[in-house]
């Protein structure tokens, strides 16, 4: 757990920094690196996405994902949980951006090739540096996020904690499962989810990323189904 608690760590003090130094930037520049976040994430998603040795199983982790997420409604389970957090902890005149700055920012910092392949080599090598990595990277956008969307992106920690070391725990147990050809579906279908990401902080358009992370679990069982029946590439 000791890459997913230095992630937490990373993000709490980056956050922090944001809320001390944040109004210091003009709000000009926040915007301009912000959009340029989101020009950068939406490279990391085409990075991984194109990585996929199956197309198929994708887009099958996608569909599937997207029902299960739908009933589950995992936006909307979110959402309330960000405006309880709200009502609990924000003061201010941030207080209207606490459930947006949650949700986005806990989608940006859970989904994605590090948060899954990192955790993956924390629980089943005791290896963290691909989350020490992450870290430097997560903390450095929680100073702009929490700067230019408020205290709400703090509360993202609870999220990252839970997934990465939910992750991390469950690699021993899934050991024999977790073969290369699984991991680099997983994060091909994280890939796109990515590219979602960086979409809605483009604001080009508004995609339902929460619902769709269910897909990147589907892509476990397909990957196998698909390899035995020789489906796809």
């Amino acid at each position: 757990m000791l890459g997913t608690i230095v992630n937490s760590v990373a993000i709490l003090i980056g956050g922090i920094l944001g809320i001390l130094f944040g109004n210091a930037l003009p709000e000009k520049m926040k915007n301009t690196v912000i959009q340029g976040i989101g020009l950068a994430v939406i490279l990391i998603g085409l990075n991984m996405a194109i990585q996929t040795k199956n197309p198929l199983v994708v887009i099958a982790s996608l569909v599937l994902g997207g029902v299960v997420g739908e009933l589950i409604d995992i936006e909307l389970q979110l959402k309330k949980f960000g405006e309880w957090l709200e009502k609990t902890l924000s003061r201010g005149k941030q207080k209207g951006n606490f459930t947006k700055a949650f949700v986005t920012s806990s989608l940006i910092y859970c989904v994605g090739a590090m948060a899954i392949m990192g955790s993956l080599e924390s629980g089943l090598k005791g290896v963290h540096d691909i989350l020490y990595a992450k870290a430097m990277l997560d903390g450095i956008s929680a100073i702009v996020f929490t700067s230019s969307m408020g205290i709400g992106v703090l509360a993202s920690v609870i999220p990252v904690f839970l997934y990465q070391g939910g992750i991390t725990i469950s690699a021993g147990l899934l050991q024999n499962v977790l073969s290369t050809p699984v991991i680099t579906e997983m994060s091909a279908t994280g890939g796109l989810l990515i590219i979602g990401i960086g979409i809605t902080i483009l604001e080009i358009k508004e995609i339902k990323v929460g619902n769709l992370l269910p897909g990147i679990f589907a892509a476990i069982p397909l990957t196998i189904i698909f390899s035995v029946f020789h489906l796809g590439s």
